[in-house]
């Protein structure tokens, strides 16, 4: 079975930065599309953010387009999301996650617990 291992969440006030970490153990990401959702209370999971195996392309939801950045290191099957201009909207648990293509940022499965994030001031 697949596992992803989340960090790097926490409390942050509106405007900071978090840079979250993906480790994946017991397989390489060299074969997977990867990415990130989040589920905030009360609310259906997002898709945020993905990146591709093919060329790496990266694709943002609308909402965090232009504030967050997804990388890979292949090399340390790892996946980062540094998160930028943080709002409070932005508060929920991410986890990350393959996909099964990155368009549309829907067909995401998560092998992880998560990591909390609270912009709050």
């Amino acid at each position: 079975q697949l596992q992803l291992v989340e960090s790097g969440g926490g409390l942050v006030q509106p405007g900071g930065s978090l840079r979250l970490s993906c480790a994946a153990s017991k397989f390489t990401l060299d074969y997977y599309n990867i990415g990130w959702f989040r589920q905030a209370p009360g609310k259906r999971r997002e898709g945020v953010s993905c990146t591709t195996i093919i060329d790496g392309s990266t694709y943002y939801a609308d909402s965090v387009k232009g504030r967050f950045t997804i990388s890979r290191d292949n090399t340390k099957s790892t996946v980062y999301l540094q998160m930028n201009s943080l709002k409070p909207e932005d508060t929920a648990v991410y986890y990350c996650s393959t996909y099964a293509y990155c368009s549309g940022l829907s067909e995401f499965e998560s092998w992880g617990q998560g990591t909390q994030v609270t912009v709050s001031s």
